[in-house]
C-alpha cells in the first residue's frame, strides 16, 4: 500500500484548505486512517481519525474546524480544514492500519506542508 497525500499550502488565518490523501490500495480493506501533523522539533500529533464503519474523532484542538471524510470508490482519504490558525501550521501526514497475517501494519504517506499565515 501506498499512501500520497497532497493539497498543502500557504492560506491566510482563517481561511480553509482541503488535504488529500490517495491510496494505491483499497482503503475498504483499512481499519483506520488518520491525519497527523508535526512542527519541528515536536512530536508528531494525531488530528483526525476515521474508521472503518466511519466513525471519527478528533484532536481536541482541531474539533468543531477539521472534517475527516472518506471516498472508497476512490480510495481517497480527506481532510477538510477550516477556521486555520497560524498554529495550525506543519507537515500533514496520512497514515493507514491494515490487518497483515493478524498484525496490525501502518502505512505512511509522505508529509505536505501546510503554512498558515497571520
Amino acid at each position: 500500500v501506498q499512501l500520497q497525500a497532497s493539497g498543502g499550502g500557504l492560506v491566510q488565518a482563517g481561511r480553509s484548505l482541503t488535504l488529500s490523501c490517495a491510496s494505491s490500495g483499497s482503503i475498504s480493506s483499512f481499519s483506520a486512517t488518520r491525519w497527523y501533523r508535526q512542527v519541528p522539533g515536536k512530536q508528531r500529533e494525531v488530528v483526525a481519525t476515521i474508521t472503518s464503519g466511519g466513525m471519527t474523532d478528533y484532536a481536541d484542538s482541531v474539533k468543531g474546524r477539521f472534517t475527516i471524510s472518506k471516498d472508497n470508490a476512490r480510495n481517497l482519504v480527506y481532510l477538510q480544514m477550516s477556521s486555520l490558525k497560524p498554529e495550525d501550521t506543519a507537515v500533514y501526514y496520512c497514515k493507514a492500519e491494515k490487518y497483515y497475517r493478524g498484525t496490525l501494519v501502518d502505512y505512511w504517506g509522505q508529509g505536505t506542508l501546510v503554512t498558515v499565515s497571520s
